[in-house]
């Protein structure tokens, strides 16, 4: 079994100083903190430890309450009355189901346990989910521990939590000053992988052109983007119609010629596996050292939302504008590329707004300007950029601009959506009109 220490260089101890008295812990999937700390819970003794990932089909709050308790309840025998009864009512305030939520938490044990739950970005981050979080924070005892992931995180509710001390962000960490990050004792392979175009490989500087067919290729970059998955997520993926025998046969095939094609490119004799599989989940293989521009695109731009430095974060979405050559695997036809590429997208869109609105803090309109048209190539129908271009236009009394803008904007989410322009926006409109 790895060594969880040697491989992260951080201890479950370390873990615990930054988390301890915590109810929340927040932690970015797409960095090796989210996975870290994963296999922390599943490794400590300490405390019982539960696990529940939101579906893509259950994002409403009432919903994914429902669906949780009932995994809870089935696990557990007994869990969850007091949920159960909000949910029972014809129409529960957020608050009140926080507060039911948080007397079954804090009925549950008295021993303290964590609560990881997977993929909030699925749930709408509204303003019932706000009343329903703030609920259950201000309502668990310090022996209970919530822990979310989501791949990007809302300003609130969270900021009020970390300003009290109620939770910690952990992933946001700049790269280069990681934990994760260490001189090898050792010269391991190295893979170099770039995803962002048609998508290529390096072993050791020596490129892998052959995959033996497309799916051992796709599978090796499903592998490099998802570092915590289990052989159920896999299967649906990719084999959804098999059954789980012949499913099963498929996937060590293809795994094998994942390991054989890097093999090939590395003069040492040994087994390169990409992964290793631990309490239930492939993770990261320890025996090669990776460098994927996908994640550290993704990185840049996080770090350049969460920085309040503008020349920090200009640097980051410069960055990441520059590792962004082209869409996420362009070429393949798949359903989870198609999903990620759209993520990654919205991202590249995000940096360039970033950039823009950078530059028209300094008072550089023409290219805040530019960089908000380059963003809107990206994401079309964000009515708020078409608007931040409006009103520049405006402001240097470019009046026919400010309104090929607006008949941009309309042809776009009448093609796209099928609706029209705001009345903030068609305000903005009649300030054209009025002073042009």
């Amino acid at each position: 079994m790895m060594n969880i220490d040697e491989v992260t260089n951080m201890s479950l101890d370390m873990f615990r100083e930054k988390s301890s008295g915590k109810k929340v812990v927040l932690l970015y999937p797409w960095t090796n903190y989210r996975n870290l700390f994963l296999t922390h819970f599943l490794h400590d003794t300490s405390r019982d430890f539960l696990y529940y990932r939101i579906e893509e089909n259950h994002s409403q709050l009432e919903m994914w309450l429902g669906e949780l308790v009932r995994g809870l309840d089935e696990t557990l025998e007994g869990f969850g009355d007091n949920l159960k009864a909000a949910l029972e009512l014809r129409r529960p305030e957020p608050d009140e189901l926080g507060e039911a939520f948080a007397a079954d938490l804090k009925a549950l044990s008295k021993k303290p346990y964590a609560l990881f739950i997977d993929e909030l970005d699925r749930v709408p981050l509204d303003q019932d989910f706000k009343n329903f979080i703030r609920a259950v924070v201000d309502n668990i005892p310090k022996s209970v521990q919530l822990v979310f992931s989501s791949r990007l995180l809302t300003y609130q509710p969270w900021y009020d939590m970390v300003e009290r001390g109620d939770a910690v962000v952990l992933g946001t960490e700049r790269r280069k000053d990681d934990v994760m990050f260490r001189v090898e004792d050792v010269s391991k392979p190295r893979l170099e992988v770039y995803a962002l175009g048609r998508g290529h490989v390096l072993a050791n500087g020596q490129p892998i052109t052959n995959w033996d067919g497309a799916l051992p290729r796709n599978l090796f970059f499903y592998f490099m983007d998802n570092h915590l998955v289990t052989r159920n997520d896999i299967f649906e993926v990719f084999w959804p119609n098999l059954p789980v025998k012949e499913a099963t046969n498929v996937f060590h095939v293809t795994k094998r010629k994942i390991s054989e094609r890097i093999g090939l490119k590395i003069d040492e004799e040994g087994s390169y596996e990409l992964t290793q599989y631990s309490g239930g989940f492939y993770t990261p293989s320890d025996k090669l050292i990776r460098h994927y521009d996908a994640a550290d695109f993704q990185l840049a731009v996080e770090q350049g939302m969460l920085e309040s430095d503008d020349e920090r974060a200009e640097e980051l979405f410069l960055q990441a504008v520059e590792l962004y050559r082209a869409p996420f695997l362009q070429t393949v036809d798949m359903s989870w590329v198609s999903e990620r590429r759209k993520a990654l997208r919205d991202l590249f869109a995000q940096a360039l707004i970033g950039l823009g609105r950078i530059q028209k803090r300094r008072n550089n309109d023409m290219e805040a300007i530019s960089y908000f048209i380059r963003a809107l190539r990206q994401v079309p129908t964000r009515e708020d950029v078409h608007r931040e271009v409006m009103l520049l236009y405006i402001q240097n009394k470019m009046y026919d601009d400010a309104r090929e803008q607006y008949t941009r904007l309309a042809n776009e989410l009448d093609s796209i959506l099928g609706i029209g322009p705001s009345r903030e926006t068609k305000d903005l409109l009649d300030v054209i009109d009025a002073e042009s």
